[in-house]
């Protein structure tokens, strides 16, 4: 089966068409810059483009970044506040005319890689995070989603969030080496590690391409290990939503 997944970002909304079957992208990933803002209206009119780019007529699997229940967003840290409340698969809808089916972009990057990638058959409780913009993660138990696990949420020392101080945004932020900023991301993988005992933890988004320059610096028990769709696995995981 082919269809259409869309990865929206904070930086950018890609999209490609994926055989489900496979997780094998058929198309080349298209990519639009996420506009300046990310309000409503203008990330629908990408998405419409990004459709049309694509002639697609069929369903449709969208990541967005935030929490997502029923197709409803409730959160906005690094999108506009104004989609708080907004039902995105309507809006989606509405737009293209096509149907949709939305949830949370690191939840969709999570189904990707224990269906096809690093956490293919992989037992217990699997976390997968995403340092990007922000962190994203996705829980899963014996391979089944455990859906909206925020992780990045989490208050730390003066931060309003932990991902304030763990992303990929904040080693740009602070101009961190990869050095010091794998030794952020080893406490960030030591908290949850001391709460929740996982039994894999899988690092994804653009990170899990960086990998090797900050490995060295992460030194807990559980094992460690970067998702092997990288920055496409938000592309196939929605997809797979939508299938």
């Amino acid at each position: 089966m082919e269809l259409l997944g869309i990865d929206i970002g904070g930086s950018g909304i890609k999209g490609a068409i994926v055989n489900t079957e496979t997780g094998e992208l058929i198309t080349e990933r298209h990519r639009i810059p996420t506009p300046k803002g990310a309000k409503p209206s203008d990330v629908a009119d990408e998405v419409a483009e990004l459709v049309e780019h694509f002639n697609w007529k069929g369903k449709v699997g969208c990541g967005f970044p935030a929490l997502v229940t029923h197709g409803i967003a409730h959160t906005s840290v690094n999108i506009h506040k104004s989609w708080r409340g907004v039902n995105v698969e309507d809006l989606f809808e509405e737009r293209t005319g096509l149907e949709f089916t939305v949830a949370n972009d690191a939840d969709a990057a999570g189904l990707a890689t224990m269906t096809f990638g690093s956490g293919k058959d992989k037992k217990g409780l699997v976390f997968m995070i995403t340092l990007g913009t922000g962190i994203g993660s996705g829980a899963f138990y014996n391979g089944e989603l455990i859906p909206n696990f925020e992780l990045g949420s989490m208050p730390y020392k003066k931060h309003k969030r932990i991902e304030y101080y763990v992303s990929d945004a904040a080693r740009k932020r602070y101009k961190l080496s990869y050095q010091e900023w794998g030794a952020r991301v080893h406490k960030f993988l030591r908290l949850l590690e001391k709460l929740f005992s996982p039994d894999y933890i899988i690092i994804g988004g653009g990170a899990s391409k960086k990998f090797d320059r900050f490995k060295d610096q992460i030194k807990i028990a559980t094992p460690v290990i970067p998702a092997a769709y990288q920055n496409n696995a938000g592309i196939v995981g929605a997809a797979l939503l939508a299938k």
